[in-house]
């Protein structure tokens, strides 16, 4: 009889549980009113005199094994369902991880950054509230020049001096004012003009203007880092160059790209002709490098500037501007996985 209650402390000790149920029928099977411990302390009376003492504390033991295994698997049980009620089911798989996304302006403008850098280009910054002389006059736009009307800007009202940025080109003039030739930078950046909203124009967009001065610089030395970067960026090799006007570049193109007729959004997009205009440029005007301090008869450059609104639009077929700020989380997941 001994031999059989040490094997119910063996088994005792090796019980598990995964339920309170299970708990509960292993406490009624040891220590309720018909368990074994009564069976067992109803057969003391039948045991030799000379085992009693023996089999009364094996009993014990068994008692005392089961108080003890049905309290602590009690508090665990009670401790997990604590746990689970304050953070659910830990054994359950993890909320998903929802992928985001680039915005089109920005996925464009890391391209564009990406290409130039291959160059040696650098980036440079500036602020988006400027003063009149980086935006316009060390640009060669002097107060009351007529050239000012192409650009509508909207001006501080307390300063007339103080205005929002109308280029980007103001970052290239801090730059030269900061910095020695040899320069090679891209200026990216938020841009605004007092133009009313449509769907192919807004009153603040994104521009990248390029700046190269060194020793030597020459036109060819621009028209050649325009078919590079028309190339990589479009994967079009054929670009022509107009003559235009800007005030701080002289010579002055718009630059063109064959775009090709292959489709009807071909025709579209380029009016029939197959050709689309996508940046100006020049080369940097003598005045200009002399206001910022650098000697035109030492050192020459070129500058160009590009919508990346506008080629985020003719790169992802999107049709009308607006949607680039009016934040519809349907538009922008169409961009998942772009970089």
């Amino acid at each position: 009889m001994i031999k059989k209650i040490k094997e119910h402390i063996a088994e005792v000790e090796a019980f598990k549980a995964k339920s309170k149920e299970e708990v509960e029928n292993f406490r009624i099977k040891y220590l309720g009113k018909k368990g074994l411990l009564n069976e067992f302390f109803a057969e003391f009376k039948n045991v030799a005199k000379d085992q009693k003492k023996e089999f009364g504390q094996t009993v014990n033991a068994l008692k005392q094994a089961a108080e003890e295994k049905v309290n602590t698997l009690k508090a665990a049980l009670e401790a997990q369902e604590d746990t689970q009620g304050e953070y659910g089911d830990l054994s359950r798989p993890g909320e998903p991880i929802h992928i985001g996304s680039r915005h089109p302006i920005s996925i464009v403008k890391n391209k564009i950054t990406e290409i130039f850098s291959r160059i040696g280009f650098n980036v440079s910054e500036g602020p988006e509230i400027e003063d009149d002389w980086h935006n316009f006059t060390a640009l060669n736009l002097p107060e009351h020049h007529p050239a000012r009307d192409m650009q509508d800007t909207f001006f501080i009202q307390t300063d007339p001096d103080i205005l929002l940025r109308t280029h980007t080109s103001s970052v290239q003039v801090r730059y030269m004012e900061n910095n020695k030739p040899p320069i090679r930078t891209i200026s990216p950046g938020r841009v605004y003009r007092n133009e009313a909203i449509s769907a192919r124009s807004h009153c603040f967009f994104h521009q990248v203007e390029g700046l190269y001065v060194d020793k030597g610089v020459s036109f060819a030395d621009l028209k050649q880092t325009l078919q590079y970067f028309t190339t990589e960026m479009f994967g079009k090799s054929k670009i022509r160059l107009r003559p235009s006007y800007f005030p701080f570049t002289e010579p002055s193109a718009e630059v063109d790209v064959y775009w090709g007729l292959e489709t009807e959004t071909d025709y579209k997009m380029t009016k029939g002709t197959g050709w689309l205009e996508i940046m100006g440029c020049g080369m940097v005007d003598p005045n200009v490098l002399e206001n910022c301090g650098i000697d035109p008869n030492e050192f020459s450059g070129f500058a160009f500037g590009m919508g990346i609104d506008r080629i985020a639009l003719l790169l992802h077929q999107i049709p009308d501007i607006r949607m680039f700020s009016e934040n519809d989380i349907r538009f922008l997941e169409q961009f998942k996985g772009s970089l």
